[in-house]
């Protein structure tokens, strides 16, 4: 099954180096606009820092990504956070880094390293979640199909997200993109044919703490 990362809670982390403060500002985004008011709203509110450098990585099929060293030496700061960023293996995600100047020069290693930890700090106070790629769907069956549609949704570790009883049993679950035509064909085989199987629709979905979120 294909995972992706995404941001579930957005968070901030700080470091110091030789008197000047990095401070790691980290958000979901999933549009080039979305990062760009982000980073305006941090610049907004840091408006006295010598500098905010950024970095952003957004779009699911398309992704764009682009960096700002905002005044600092070329490559020192917007290239060293989006580095992290892919390293990471987030998708969807923009930083900004505030700086405020302690006095003493650092120099290009040493700001690389310095805007490359407060990245990475500000993701390590994030809540970060699974992205799965999948299919929404309705399983509609007689009641006595029930308890074996329960079992191999649970055996294989299918997301159910509602049942609905009227005068057959409606299930609607996630399926793993990758996954959906294996299960598709465990279903009616095991039940011979007797379960009914609707595509609803492709999304995104998340996991966080074993619960299931759209995102």
């Amino acid at each position: 099954m294909y995972v992706q990362k995404a941001i579930y809670k957005g968070g901030s982390g700080e470091i110091t180096e030789k008197k000047s403060r990095f401070i790691a500002h980290v958000a979901a985004a999933s549009t080039v606009e979305e990062a760009q008011q982000f980073i305006e709203k941090i610049r907004k509110q840091y408006w006295d820092a010598r500098h905010n450098c950024s970095a952003f990585f957004v779009g699911d099929e398309n992704p764009v990504t682009r960096s700002s060293d905002d005044g600092e030496p070329g490559g020192t700061a917007g290239k060293p956070i989006l580095e992290v960023i892919l390293g990471s293996g987030i998708s969807n995600i923009v930083i900004v880094v505030t700086r405020y100047f302690g006095g003493t020069l650092l120099g290009t290693g040493g700001l690389v390293r310095a805007y490359s930890e407060a990245a990475r700090e500000g993701i390590r106070h994030c809540q970060v979640m699974d992205k799965i790629r999948g299919i929404r769907v309705r399983l509609t069956g007689e009641y006595t199909d029930l308890g074996k549609l329960q079992y191999l949704l649970a055996q294989n570790k299918v997301h159910v997200l509602d049942t609905e009883y009227t005068d057959k049993v409606a299930v609607t679950a996630l399926f793993p993109l990758e996954d959906s035509e294996k299960l598709q064909e465990i279903i009616t085989e095991s039940t011979s044919g007797r379960v009914g199987i609707e595509k609803i629709e492709e999304l995104y979905y998340g996991i966080v703490d074993g619960k299931v979120i759209s995102v």
